[in-house]
């Protein structure tokens, strides 16, 4: 039953959501369930990412230690670490559970054993990356419009 409710939580993820069931399975049965109780640190700011993480149950708070950004907390089928699953960057947050959770942890050596064993998996990938690109694109765009809207205001 385990695998299944694994399966279950990466098929609510946005980025995992469209691969098909043997993909997930593959995902499911390679990855690493992580428990939390309330307050332990998933991982901190500034450490080597070690893979993405998608939240089976329970609350991730997200925070940057920027006092002047706003916390964002990653509840049940959010991927948190979406860069992580490709490259092994530096955390740009600490990740810390607010309740008890469980994660699923997916490494970038299983991210790439799967898309060499569902190279359609790629495409998805690629069509979701870029839909996050353009939606940043756009709302940069909007940000530089009010920007030179404030600088020149109608006469």
């Amino acid at each position: 039953m385990a695998l299944e409710d694994d399966i279950e939580a990466l098929s609510q993820s946005e980025l995992f959501g469209s691969f098909d069931h043997e993909a997930l399975k593959l995902l499911a049965f390679a990855a690493e369930t992580r428990v939390l109780k309330a307050g332990d640190v998933l991982f901190r700011k500034g450490d080597r990412a070690d893979g993405g993480y998608v939240v089976k149950s329970g609350r991730i708070v997200l925070d940057t230690d920027d006092v002047k950004s706003e916390h964002f907390i990653a509840g049940p089928g959010v991927l948190i670490g979406q860069i992580a699953l490709f490259l092994r960057n530096a955390r740009p947050a600490t990740a810390t559970a607010t309740e008890p959770s469980s994660v699923i942890r997916i490494s970038p050596l299983l991210m790439r054993r799967t898309l060499e064993e569902f190279p359609e998996c790629a495409r998805i990938i690629h069509d979701t990356l870029a839909d996050d690109l353009r939606e940043l694109t756009d709302g940069l765009e909007s940000v530089r419009q009010k920007l030179l809207d404030e600088e020149d205001p109608p006469v």
